[in-house]
């Protein structure tokens, strides 16, 4: 590695056009610092300060080659080991019902502050539509909630490396893989709680697997760790989203074919109480881990 005046750095593994190294700017002649300089930095302190042994990079494939510098220039001064494994992981383009890139109308990109506030004033509206009675704090929590959960959760859920269409109505809607269907699908089973006026410790007895409906939804619920597994093998996070839709349509078919609550048999009772139980914990933890939050009724 070749540094010029503290402002540049050569290459010999990135070669232009003439074959010559490819020169990174690392300050400017007035003292300022770009991307380049700034990613270096944020390298150094997660591999000295947070003890990473694996990165992850998130980032438009056009900056591949960006990244490979960065990491290399750091490796070249010691910043970091070979041991450190750094990864990008590439995503596909986010586009309008047009097939083009999401833009405004004037054709600006759009800033997540007005998407965001965008989101907010579309769940609310949905919200008060579903349940008037929400009002006040308790409003705002289940609006928040729904609004930022459904545009994370609009992005997670498809295959990271596909484009996909930005839907305004697909991801508000209470059907689907979307985020409302998994919240209300959490909600759904606390209130049966609520209706036993009982908690998940005070339950007793095994879990019995009579019913197909049971067993389908009980050999779903023990493959959590295989999935969250293989999303961190693979940086998928779509692989979670799409378990956790299925753990969401078992559990409503489940909770249609087997009663719950009207069963005559105790053990019974307890055992797909247990298994209620089991969804909302993995519903929860799952949608916690794609940075979703939940909440006790919608």
């Amino acid at each position: 590695m070749k540094v010029t005046a503290q402002r540049w750095s050569f290459l010999d593994e990135f070669m232009n056009k003439e074959g010559e190294p490819i020169g990174v700017i690392i300050q400017k002649s007035d003292g300022g610092y770009l991307y380049t300089t700034t990613d270096i930095a944020c390298l150094k302190y997660r591999y000295e300060n947070l003890h990473a042994d694996r990165i992850l990079y998130y980032i438009d494939s056009r900056q591949h080659q960006h990244l490979e510098q960065v990491w290399m220039i750091a490796r070249k001064a010691d910043y970091i080991p070979e041991s450190l494994k750094l990864e990008h992981h590439m995503f596909g383009m986010m586009l309008g019902k047009d097939g083009r890139p999401f833009k405004t109308r004037s054709g600006d990109t759009i800033k997540l502050n007005d998407l965001l506030d965008e989101a907010m004033q579309r769940a609310t509206a949905l919200i008060q539509s579903k349940n008037p009675q929400l009002t006040g704090d308790e409003l705002k929590e289940v609006v928040e909630a729904v609004a930022i959960g459904s545009v994370k959760y609009a992005d997670l859920s498809k295959k990271r490396t596909t484009d996909y269409v930005f839907d305004w109505d697909n991801m508000l809607s209470f059907e689907g893989n979307t985020a409302p269907y998994l919240q209300y699908a959490y909600t759904r089973v606390l209130s049966i709680f609520k209706k036993a006026d009982l908690t998940a410790s005070q339950l007793t007895g095994k879990i019995l697997l009579d019913d197909d409906k049971e067993r389908a939804l009980a050999a779903r619920l023990i493959q959590f760790d295989e999935t969250v597994a293989a999303v961190a093998n693979e940086g998928m996070p779509h692989l979670l989203c799409a378990y956790l839709y299925d753990i969401a349509t078992l559990f409503s078919s489940f909770y249609e074919h087997c009663p719950i609550l009207n069963v005559e048999s105790e053990a019974v009772k307890m055992s797909r109480l247990k298994l209620a139980a089991l969804t909302a914990k993995t519903l929860k933890t799952g949608l916690d881990m794609l940075g979703i939050k939940t909440v006790e009724k919608m």
